[in-house]
Formats: C-alpha cells, structure tokens, sequence
C-alpha cells in the first residue's frame, strides 16, 4: 500500500501557510490490513482510521456515487482497486487535489498548481454539483483568499446547481458549519458577495440578500446601499478581529431594513424591531448556537440606542445598561459595543472614524456596578420596602453613581 498527503495540508503547504492539520489517502489496502498495521478505524460512513502513533487520519482511497439530493445522498466505494487518481477526482476544487507521497512528489493530475499560482477558485469535475455543500465551501475559500476569482464554468455550474434546486436540500447543520467559518475568514463579504452571484444567498439567507439596493439615509450612510453596507460591516468585524458572536450580530443588525415600507424610504423607522424578528428567524432555520443568537437580538434591537448614547443623560445610560443586562453580563455587552463599532466604521468613508460611545458606556457600566446592590436592598427592606420598590431603589442608586462618575470627569 502507498500513503499520500492530500487536501489542504498539501495547498497550504504550496501557498507558503502554516500546515496544522495533515489528511492521508491510503492506495491498495483493505481496512482488515489497516487494522494488523495498528491503525485505529474511526470511519462510520467510510474507511477512516487514525495513525498508531501521530493519530493522523488515514482514509483509504475511495469513490462515491450520488444516490440521493443533498449532502447525505452519497454511496462510497473502497477497495484496493480504486486510484489515487479516482480520489482525487471526487474532490471539490482542483487547488484541493494535489497529493504528495512521501517522498515529497507531487501528484496533480486536475492542474490545481495552475489555479493556485491563477489565484483560481475551479472545480475538479460536473461531480462537483453532486454537492451542494460545495458551493458553500468555495464561497468560505472566496473569503479566505479574496484575491482569487471564481472560474467562469465554476460559476456557471453553481448558478445550475442553484435552479436545480440542489440547494434547497442542505441541512442546517453543514450551512451553519460553513456560514460560521466562512464569517471568521479575512474578507467576509466575499463569501457572500459569490453565494449572492450564484443565487444560493436568496435560497440560504433571503433576509440578507433583499437588502442590495434598498436606500439609506446619506447623511449616516455615504454608501447609500443597505446590502453594500452590510458587506463593509462585516470586513471592519475582520479587521477588528472579532469573535464569532460578534460577526453573526453584524450579519443580522439591519435585516429589518430589507421589509422597510416603500412609502417611508430611505429612513427605516422600526426596522430594530423587525431586525430581531429576522435573526430570530434566521436562527431557527440554520439552528444557530444561543450565544450567536442572543447577541444578534441585543444589537438589532439596540445599536441605534447605543449609538445615540452620548447625547444620554445618566437615567437613560442606565436604562439602556439595564435593558442589555450588562450588569449581570458585561462580557456579552462589551461584545454588543464592538458589533456597534463595526455597524459605525463600515462605512463609506468613515473606517477610521473613532467611535467614542464604547468607552463611554463602558465607563457608565463600571459605574453602576460599583454599586453595592445587597447593601442597598438591605437598607430599603429595613425601611420596610419590598418587591419592585427595591428594584426601584437600586436602579435610583445606580442613576446616581452614573451621573456622579460621569460628571465629574466632564469636569
């Protein structure tokens, strides 16, 4: 039997990127040779076992053949008689099928050293719309490397692959997988920018995709357009390195304003409201994680509050930190600040904007939670008070402390 290294280990090895995890095809072995060599087998669906010593995984070379619409619909085929050729030719992209034995030679038989130095995103073969994943999955490598295009009949077969209906049949589980990653990558908007030009975003995301050519108001908006506003949103999220919570909330802020009355455009009076009925929405259908979930809600329902706090007196600050539940959650609500920061520099012209409001709700929180709360329901129980009027009597003090603390470094 021969070993190679596949996949992405042998790209990113060629692209000149740090190599972290190293896939192996196995060529003209059975799992029962697998398993006497002390390979550990771990495929359910296929032959997969994990190296004996650096528990590396180790797939034997296999076929599939499509049995069914979607990503479950797939019979494999593993026997010593299967190349390394027939492997490869069942992989998506041809920068994705280059192996390397170990001796190092490379085995390219799909030119995916040719796209790699093209910067070319291009499918192996017509199997490639056997899976509908796989547009999701180049979509994500679009944001990963942003200067490498889509080839032309790559395109063309994802755009036929979406009026098949292929798309219709993904789980939610493999578009969150994808989405989630595809987020974290450098250029986000890109990811998005081809699931848009194939028409997959309007079958995933309608929410997302009705956005483009909706109006916003030029005074807070240079870009004019909601859709391209999003997209600069979701780069800044990049370039301030944020976490996932945070790039999801970007994703979901301004949903809302795709349902925007005609009548009352290029304003968008209550699309917070309708934003958090979306994302919601949206969380249902893809089964987004609660952390996810929870911030998108926050920042859609009060980005618009926190970007109008400076003009806030200590009451109102302190309603707003109340209403957040930063008091009891300030990591979540730091999170909300850097999604608002990215909602306020992901736009046309205004990036390197300073956005004073974070710091100052943050000093306004580290105010209101140096109020000894306990104490202070102590003291209103002794006077003989209960129920909401200790609430009352926490929130009064936190006011105070707010206006306190501010004042003075207004001063």
């Amino acid at each position: 039997m021969k070993c190679y290294m596949v996949g992405g280990a042998v790209r990113d090895a060629l692209l000149g990127v740090p190599v972290n995890d190293r896939d192996w095809v196995v060529v003209g072995a059975t799992p029962e040779e697998m398993t006497r060599a002390g390979f550990v087998p771990v495929g359910r669906d296929f032959p997969v076992f994990l190296h004996p010593q650096t528990r590396e995984e180790y797939a034997l070379a296999r076929t599939e053949r499509k049995t069914a619409p979607g990503y479950h619909g797939f019979a494999f085929h593993a026997d010593p008689g299967v190349t390394l050729e027939d492997d490869l030719a069942r992989r998506d992209l041809t920068i994705n099928a280059i192996a390397q034995d170990t001796n190092g030679t490379l085995v390219d038989p799909f030119g995916g050293r040719a796209d790699l130095a093209a910067k070319r995103l291009r499918h192996v073969s017509p199997a490639f719309a056997e899976d509908p994943v796989r547009i999701l999955r180049l979509a994500r490598f679009a944001a990963r490397w942003p200067e490498f295009s889509v080839a032309a009949e790559t395109a063309d077969l994802m755009r036929r692959m979406v009026a098949s209906g292929e798309v219709d049949a993904l789980v939610s589980e493999r578009v969150w997988q994808e989405l989630s990653r595809g987020l974290m990558e450098a250029r986000p908007s890109r990811m998005f920018e081809v699931l848009r030009d194939c028409g997959a975003l309007e079958r995933l995301l309608p929410e997302v995709d009705r956005l483009w050519g909706v109006p916003q108001r030029a005074d807070y908006h240079p870009e004019i357009d909601t859709g391209v506003h999003l997209m600069m949103v979701l780069d800044m999220s990049a370039q301030l390195n944020a976490p996932l919570p945070v790039r999801f909330a970007c994703l979901g802020h301004d949903l809302g304003k795709g349902t925007t009355p005609a009548e009352i455009l290029p304003r968008h009076l209550g699309h917070e409201e309708r934003s958090v009925a979306l994302v919601r929405d949206v969380c249902e259908r893809w089964k987004v994680p609660v952390d996810c979930r929870e911030l998108a809600e926050l920042v859609a329902r009060e980005h618009g509050n926190v970007h109008r706090c400076e003009s806030f007196g200590a009451a109102a600050l302190t309603r707003l930190l109340e209403r957040c539940d930063a008091l009891r959650r300030p990591a979540r609500f730091d999170d909300a600040l850097l999604a608002c920061e990215c909602d306020a520099r992901g736009r046309g012209g205004l990036q390197a904007q300073p956005y004073p409001q974070r710091a100052r709700l943050q000093r306004a929180l580290a105010l209101a939670r140096a109020v000894d709360a306990s104490a202070i329901a102590a003291d209103a129980a002794a006077r003989g008070l209960a129920g909401p009027a200790v609430g009352d009597a926490i929130h009064a003090a936190r006011v105070e402390a707010v206006a306190a603390g501010l004042s003075a470094e207004d001063a």
